[in-house]
């Protein structure tokens, strides 16, 4: 009975406090267009954007209040270092997205923005289907990642001001 009184008054106390889940956030427009859509990190976005957010992904670039330009998907591989006998002992993993944000007439919600992301991964010359596999798990999350970068730097875009007349 005890523990019962004691979750009855923690509950009141939370909802007395005006405790509420945070919901979605509001992106600062409310129709957006965007290009490269058809795969990788455009898909990825525009279905985060549409299941998280109050903005409408629309297909009429002339109808939508902004337009998101996905300007740059890029994957790398570079060498980090090699073993005493000259074989591969480390990669470093690059994805690189640059886009820019704009509401077709001039203004600017985002300015061109490159987002980079870098993982390192050992590498071993017996397990190669492993590391292959690694590395393509690995584009993936880096993927998902970038796609909540992405939308963070939505959350805080600002409207552009009217020009002067």
């Amino acid at each position: 009975m005890r523990t019962f009184a004691f979750a009855l008054a923690l509950t009141c106390l939370l909802a007395a406090c005006g405790f509420q889940l945070r919901g979605a956030a509001p992106l600062p427009f409310d129709t957006l267009y965007m290009t490269g859509t058809s795969a990788g990190i455009g898909l990825d976005l525009k279905r985060n954007i549409q299941a998280g957010t109050r903005t409408t992904v629309i297909e009429d670039a002339k109808k939508a209040q902004a337009v998101l330009e996905l300007l740059q998907e890029l994957r790398e591989k570079k060498i980090l270092s090699l073993a005493a006998t000259g074989r591969v002992r480390e990669f470093q993993l690059i994805y690189r997205v640059a886009f820019r944000v704009h509401d077709g007439k001039g203004g600017e919600f985002l300015p061109l923005s490159t987002v980079q992301l870098t993982r390192d991964v050992s590498f071993n010359d017996t397990d190669v289907l492993a590391k292959d596999t690694e590395e393509g798990l690995l584009f993936r999350d880096m993927q998902f990642d970038m796609v909540q970068l992405i939308l963070r730097r939505l959350f805080g875009a600002q409207r552009p001001k009217p020009p002067p007349q």
